[in-house]
């Protein structure tokens, strides 16, 4: 009885993995049509306001890394010059 069971269950996923593939690659690209045109894309004008925000971040963290080894040179060489 085990043996039927094992069989039936093997047909079984043979015939998932059959249903599988029917369409394949030409399904694989409807569905992912479908999802593309469910997304919700940013206008124009937020895709540079975001741009923008992110450019300003990216020169303040600049300029502050900048700032801090500036610092910590400018430390760094007033105490060797005290130990020398």
């Amino acid at each position: 009885m085990a043996k039927d069971k094992s069989a039936a269950e093997t047909s079984e996923k043979e015939s998932k993995k059959a249903a599988n593939k029917k369409g394949g690659i030409s399904k694989w690209f409807k569905d992912l049509k479908l999802e593309l045109s469910k997304v919700v894309w940013p206008s124009g004008k937020t895709v540079v306001n975001n741009s923008i925000v992110v450019f300003a971040t990216m020169l303040g963290c600049a300029l502050l890394t900048f700032l801090l080894d500036q610092g910590f040179l400018w430390l760094l060489e007033v105490a060797i010059s005290k130990n020398s």
